[in-house]
């Protein structure tokens, strides 16, 4: 079964950098070439999908909302997909989750999609 684990969240202040990184368990991305993306929910509000990627680098999405300042990527020798955040606002204050996809789909949020982490909690403060 795969499993999705997050890291790097934190607490930063407005202007500053993180940088977010989603492993699997169960899979090598750069050998199954999975859609893998990256979610936000902020308190109160609806989940937004903010960008997508494969590990041959296929698939690019960013979100308008977080466009020139985030950015994603793959690490294919260390099997991670990185969320490298720019510019934070207090806005991006959000739960970040990691999500992949197997099916074929990629270069949208706009489906369901079938595995999710647990989340990372990015706290930006004014």
């Amino acid at each position: 079964q795969l499993q999705l684990t997050e890291s790097g969240g934190g607490s930063v202040q407005a202007g500053g950098s993180l940088r977010l990184s989603c492993t699997p368990s169960g899979d090598t991305f750069s050998k199954s070439n999975a859609c893998v993306a990256w979610f936000r929910q902020a308190p109160g509000k609806e989940r937004e999908g903010i960008a997508t990627i494969r590990a041959d680098g296929t698939g690019l999405y960013i979100a308008d909302s977080v466009k020139g300042r985030f950015t994603i990527s793959p690490e294919n020798a260390e099997n991670t997909v990185y969320l490298q955040m720019n510019s934070l606002k207090s806005e991006d204050t959000a739960i970040y989750y990691c999500a992949a996809d197997y099916r074929g789909i990629c270069g949208t949020v706009r489906f369901p999609f079938e595995y999710w982490g647990q989340g990372t909690q990015v706290t930006v403060s004014l």
